[in-house]
């Protein structure tokens, strides 16, 4: 007993000095833009480092909709709610119109097209709400599928300046490890499907390649909202230089794809269009930081095109705590990821169910931030790109394994938690980077040798809290 109550005194002081280095920030000035977050803290002269509660601002952005004339909302439950477009609907032709029949369809509908891509469009009605829209075009033998154009919004040892202070996640999933296992290859392009990059940022020099604004139609996705550069960095964030934050990949190549505007949301059409752009200009991964709670057959569609073209994807679950699924999570096609805290326990907004597949860290993630500065985020959108890294390292160890390889590897690699074996909390459990990369090279050399566990470092913090309690 005595025993037992030294180690839980020693618990509770490496606990208050955990708190006391990762959740009391100095306060400074707030970023000139995009956010305007209310607590902030100061790491380095030129560079700073914020904290910002990105889950409740995009509660603020579902508020925002809610109150929106041009928007419905659909009430899933009270909690949990998808959006889309008043008088707008999203068409998919078997084939592509002719001018002379896409004339009439706007004359019937008296409205215009908003955009399209193949034979994909999105038609606006002056007079037609969503509903009688979609009965108009399910009617018509040309037509394969009509539906509202629904709003989706995001989810949230090196020399590395902020490593070893701040990155509690890439400890807590063994990352040093697995470098020694390998370090990525630029020969592995891993798409962004987000609200860009910024691309002036100095962890992003030499590390992207072309992308694409869906909103635009340009070559220039740049981030004016700052998730997606966050999401980038946790990715693959410049490692061992001496700056900043170290990413999951050290030599893995970034493609940014813009489908949401500066205020956090975008459009099925606009995502799907993405996810189809990437696909075809070289992707091996995407990573989808965005949901909504309504099935939608265009990014469906998107989606399965992709997964035909050997792409893998991963996505977050959401961040309402519901078992509700959130697509594109829950399609399956796409790797769901659910988010813990830094005791490797379930985050208390992270979605669950029967969707979830792995469980990755998600509180108070530090990474990049518009502006060259450094932010700390929370939310499935932070855990979700922690497995997309892990795909890339997969396809650089060993190119030849196929999508569904790459994502069985993923599942069965993970260090179970909660109920033994799946669950709806965890899915499969926490990823575990060498032993999956350690599977991912046993197959490439074709043998029937079990994989050896990769022996953990017991000289860190966090290995030496764990030794304390378990």
């Amino acid at each position: 007993m005595g025993r037992f109550a030294r180690y839980s005194v020693g618990g509770l002081a490496i606990l208050a000095a955990a708190y006391f280095l990762l959740a009391q920030p100095e306060r400074s000035a707030a970023p000139p833009k995009p956010a305007s977050p209310p607590v902030v803290q100061q790491a380095e002269k030129k560079s700073k480092f914020y904290r910002i509660n990105y889950i409740s601002e995009v509660q603020e952005s579902r508020t925002q909709l809610h109150n929106n004339e041009n928007v419905i909302t659909i009430h899933h439950s009270s909690n949990q709610t998808s959006h889309y477009m008043k008088r707008e609907v999203t068409v998919k032709f078997k084939r592509s119109p002719s001018p002379a029949v896409l004339k009439q369809t706007l004359a019937s509908i008296n409205g215009w097209q908003k955009a399209h891509h193949g034979n994909i469009f999105i038609f606006k009605s002056r007079t037609m709400s969503t509903d009688q829209l979609i009965a108009y075009f399910s009617k018509r033998p040309d037509v394969q599928f009509a539906e509202p154009n629904y709003l989706l919004l995001p989810n949230v040892t090196p020399n590395d300046t902020l490593y070893p202070r701040y990155q509690w996640n890439m400890s807590a999933i063994d990352m040093e490890n697995a470098w020694d296992i390998t370090k990525g290859s630029e020969n592995v392009v891993i798409a962004i499907v987000d609200t860009g990059v910024d691309l002036n940022h100095p962890e992003f020099q030499g590390k992207l390649v072309k992308g694409y604004n869906v909103l635009n139609g340009s070559d220039r996705p740049q981030d004016d909202n700052g998730h997606g550069t966050h999401v980038a960095g946790i990715i693959a964030a410049k490692t061992n230089n001496q700056q900043g934050v170290a990413g999951i990949t050290w030599n893995n190549k970034i493609m940014p794809i813009k489908g949401i505007g500066s205020d956090g949301s975008g459009s099925s059409f606009d995502i799907a269009k993405g996810i189809i752009w990437a696909a075809d200009h070289g992707a091996s991964v995407i990573n989808m930081s965005v949901g909504n709670y309504h099935p939608s057959n265009v990014l469906h569609d998107a989606i399965k095109y992709a997964f035909s073209k050997n792409v893998v994807m991963v996505a977050a679950s959401g961040n309402d705590h519901t078992s509700q699924p959130s697509f594109p999570a829950a399609y399956p096609e796409v790797l769901s990821v659910a988010a813990v805290d830094w005791q490797g326990k379930q985050a208390e907004f992270s979605n669950f169910g029967s969707h979830i597949d792995i469980s990755a860290p998600g509180v108070d993630i530090p990474s990049t931030y518009t502006q060259n500065h450094y932010a700390s985020l929370s939310g499935t959108s932070m855990a979700c790109p922690h497995v997309t890294g892990l795909a890339g390292l997969i396809r650089s160890l060993n190119p030849s394994l196929k999508n569904t390889e790459v994502m069985k590897i993923m599942r069965q690699a993970t260090r179970d938690v909660g109920e033994p074996g799946w669950d709806q909390n965890y899915g499969y459990g926490i990823m575990d980077v060498p032993r999956a990369l350690d599977l991912a090279g046993v197959q490439m050399q074709n043998t029937n040798r079990k994989p050896q566990p990769v022996p953990k470092q017991k000289g860190g913090f966090f290995e030496r809290l764990k030794d304390l309690f378990m």
